[in-house]
């Protein structure tokens, strides 16, 4: 299921002279490796897609953030866009430590998605299980980040990383 992303994050990394590290992440969108610089220790996420809708819906949130100039929202870090190849579908961003807002593939850009109200009922109830006391946290950033027209879906623990 990995060989089209690991084989293009390869390329990538090959024609940007960065050498591939450990593998940081992977899930239902793509796979994220740690890109190193072969002079100094300079390190940088690569996410390469499995699929271009995905990958062109977060490389819009990218440059919508990096116009915006953002790094943070709500005091949580956010990557800043490195560079992208739209034919291997491989993003390269800053790497952030947390607390961090990760993953934009499946983020809206301008308009939230259109759902029931029993369907957003049903995913808010599911989010604030996940996120418990720290759900209020969560609604804050959410709202911040859709004052400049991005709307996150993908809201999990493992996307919205707090220090505890």
């Amino acid at each position: 299921m990995d060989e089209k992303p690991n084989t293009n994050v390869r390329s990538y990394a090959a024609g940007r002279q960065l050498q591939i590290a450990e593998r940081i992440g992977s899930g239902k969108d793509g796979v994220v490796w740690v890109g190193k610089s072969p002079i100094g220790l300079a390190r940088v996420a690569l996410k390469a897609h499995r699929f271009a809708e995905l990958y062109f819906r977060e490389k819009a949130v990218y440059q919508r953030l990096e116009e915006k100039r953002i790094s943070s929202i709500q005091s949580f870090n956010v990557p800043e866009l490195l560079g992208t190849d739209d034919r291997l579908q491989v993003i390269e961003m800053t790497i952030v430590q947390r607390p961090f807002v990760l993953d934009f593939a499946g983020a809206h850009l301008d308009a939230r998605p259109e759902f029931s109200a029993e369907i957003w009922a049903d995913w808010e109830a599911d989010k604030r299980e996940q996120f418990e006391g720290n759900w209020p946290t969560v609604e804050k950033i959410l709202a911040a980040f859709e004052e400049f027209g991005v709307y996150l879906l993908d809201v999990t623990p493992g996307n919205i990383g707090f220090l505890d």
